[in-house]
């Protein structure tokens, strides 16, 4: 199988960025439904007590039954400066914080209306920096039978199950002498820790999925 169908995520785990490395194509689902308890508007980071969830906050709230492209962001509470200076607080002195610093910053700053949006924008700065090799796109309608040469990992990564996967790459993270290593966290953790060698590690692993 050669192309993969998959959500768009916010800084998506470790596992979900490792699958796109292993296809030729990727398509992004445009057409679901906004799906509550995802990782389609939270993350996971590595603090030196233990795990930090950060979330998007939505207009209507995470309740909401609506399409995915109509899922507006609520800036009622200063979400981003928060997200911010915890991802400041976590990795300030990992050895490549600096190196992506002015780049994410710019998408801190950025006020995007939609959801949608903003993954996009997250997904192309991953691409960027991870020179994932796969070609993307986005769906043109929501498919129910993804056809016979497409893998489905649609919700493959969801907050109740991420910590389960096996395969995960192995690193030396920032409080690891503290909490131990965290598994499948936002791909920022392999980044601020590894830098641009987390290519090389992602294209070598080839995960079970």
């Amino acid at each position: 199988m050669s192309n993969l169908v998959i959500e768009y995520q916010y800084f998506g785990s470790i596992n979900y960025i490792n699958t796109l490395f292993q296809f030729s194509n990727i398509e992004f689902e445009v057409y679901e439904s906004f799906q509550k308890m995802s990782f389609r508007n939270r993350m996971v980071l590595a603090g030196s007590n233990g795990l930090v969830t950060l979330s998007v906050p939505l207009e209507k709230g995470r309740d909401q039954k609506q399409p995915i492209r109509d899922v507006r962001i609520s800036y009622s509470l200063p979400w981003q400066q928060q997200h911010w200076r915890t991802i400041e607080s976590c990795y300030n002195r990992s050895p490549f914080y600096e190196f992506y610093r002015d780049g994410l910053e710019r998408i801190f700053s950025s006020r995007p209306v939609y959801l949608l949006d903003l993954n996009r924008d997250v997904q192309q700065w991953l691409w960027k920096v991870l020179k994932v090799p796969a070609g993307f796109s986005e769906t043109s309608s929501y498919q129910t039978q993804i056809l016979e040469n497409s893998f489905d990992a649609r919700n493959r990564w969801m907050p109740k199950n991420f910590r389960s996967d096996h395969g995960s790459i192995r690193y030396r993270q920032v409080f690891e002498d503290r909490i131990g290593f965290q598994p499948n966290l936002s791909i920022l953790d392999l980044l601020f820790c590894m830098g641009p060698s987390a290519h090389s590690l992602l294209k070598g692993n080839v995960l079970s999925i």
